[in-house]
């Protein structure tokens, strides 16, 4: 079965469009009431964090969080409000030495 140059390019075509569509879907982020959240694998990855010491974070309120069914997110603001907060008590540790 022979397939026709035009077949051929109007196949590649819809595939390139596919293709596209499904590249935007996998760079979209997480979004709640129009701000970026962020879940535990995330913060590990980000943060270079154990998801025990997000466990610790998150318990004694250092890092703010909700919950949706069960499993924590973060709000990216407070993600970065958490890691200005520790360059600052860096900064101020690293003065009084």
């Amino acid at each position: 079965m022979e397939v026709t140059d035009n077949i051929f390019d109007d196949g590649m075509k819809g595939l390139h469009k596919r293709l596209d569509e499904i590249s935007c879907l996998l760079k979209a982020k997480n979004r709640l009431n129009g701000e970026t959240i962020l879940d535990n694998q995330d913060l590990c990855l980000m943060l270079n964090l154990s998801k025990r010491t997000l466990r610790r974070y998150r318990a004694t309120g250092i890092l703010p969080y909700f919950q949706i069914s069960g499993k924590p997110f973060y709000y990216e603001s407070d993600v970065e409000e958490f890691i200005r907060r520790n360059q600052e008590n860096e900064a101020l540790s690293s003065e009084e030495e």
